[in-house]
């Protein structure tokens, strides 16, 4: 403990007695005044103020410790008194009693809300977990029936379902990553194929945009989840589509980094003042306000489930030239 700090306890506590040590002199005082009166003599209540001097002293000082000791259990319980209120020292005062009680009553309100606050928001995840999976079904017989003729019209309309399908997922993404039960299965997988299935969810995209794909093969095993890094892939293909009016998106490895893919557009970027909170939960940026239909929440899921895999995501971009994120897939500590 530095000297700041115990001088701080030291005033505390000075401050704490300062009646009782104004009250001995004040009594002090008037013994000086009465003797000064009568005319007696006046070394006696010299010698009787510092013999108590002396004496208040040392009882001051050994019940200044215990008072250092109280402080420092206290300050100790600030860890752990969260959790649980065990371990509070014995009440040196009906004072102490009544505060102790108090404390008690608040941690037992809070236990309450705490209880309450879980129980709803469980109910709440498995009330959405539940219309997530049931809308799947009309989703798909919409998709059957829109295939079942074709035509401009129903091509339109099966964009328009795609994207209400995307949505859906990022719902149940959402929900699963905030569950304290995530499953997530690790394995060792052919990069290409994960990269394949994300682009084969947005080829009708790419055709109808008319937009290139430029995909090379990227020849890298990763140690990874692979139903997780389909999703992340796929969300960034979708913004690298929604915001490329024309020209290409590109899929490749970064040969200057170890494991490092890469996705790259030529869209209208983002600004530089945006790219540092493109990953905050609700931030839509510049573009975003724009476009008026974006979330804020398709990034902050891709961060959030690259960290837990032990992977990593880096965004460049400038306005006007294009986006480029790389997504570092060499994983060094999975702490799941």
């Amino acid at each position: 403990m530095n000297l700041f700090v115990f001088l701080k306890i030291a005033a505390g506590y000075l401050k704490r007695h300062m009646k009782s040590m104004a009250f001995f002199f004040l009594f002090a005082l008037i013994f000086a005044a009465v003797f000064s009166l009568y005319n007696l003599p006046v070394e006696a209540v010299a010698y009787a103020v510092l013999l108590c001097s002396c004496t208040g002293a040392v009882l001051l000082l050994l019940d200044f410790f215990g008072y250092y000791r109280r402080h420092r259990l206290l300050a100790q319980l600030l860890d752990r008194i969260v959790l649980s209120i065990e371990g509070l020292p014995n009440p040196a005062d009906l004072l102490e009693q009544d505060y102790q009680d108090l404390i008690k009553k608040l941690h037992q309100e809070r236990i309450k809300s705490v209880s309450a606050a879980d129980s709803a928001r469980s109910d709440m995840l498995d009330y959405y977990t539940l219309w997530a999976h049931q809308i799947k079904t009309p989703i798909a017989a919409m998709g059957l029936l829109l295939q079942s003729e074709e035509n401009a019209r129903n091509t339109e309309l099966l964009l328009e379902l795609f994207k209400i399908e995307q949505y859906v997922e990022m719902v149940l993404q959402y929900l699963r990553i905030e569950s304290t039960s995530s499953d997530y299965v690790l394995k060792h997988y052919d990069l290409d194929g994960i990269v394949r299935e994300a682009v084969r969810k947005y080829a009708r995209l790419f055709i109808n945009k008319k937009i290139i794909l430029d995909f090379s093969e990227l020849n890298c095993e990763v140690l990874t989840d692979e139903k997780w890094l389909v999703f992340v892939i796929g969300q960034i293909l979708s913004n690298a589509l929604k915001y490329t009016v024309s020209g290409r998106i590109s899929i490749y490895m970064d040969r200057e980094e170890n494991k490092t893919l890469v996705i790259e557009d030529t869209g209208i970027g983002i600004q530089a003042e945006d790219l540092p909170r493109v990953f905050e939960k609700g931030f839509t940026g510049y573009n975003g306000r724009t476009d008026k239909k974006s979330t804020g929440i398709g990034l902050y899921l891709c961060k959030r489930i690259l960290t837990k895999l032990s992977h990593s995501i880096v965004i460049e971009s400038r306005v006007g030239q294009g986006t480029k994120v790389k997504i570092g897939l060499s994983t060094v500590d999975i702490g799941l």
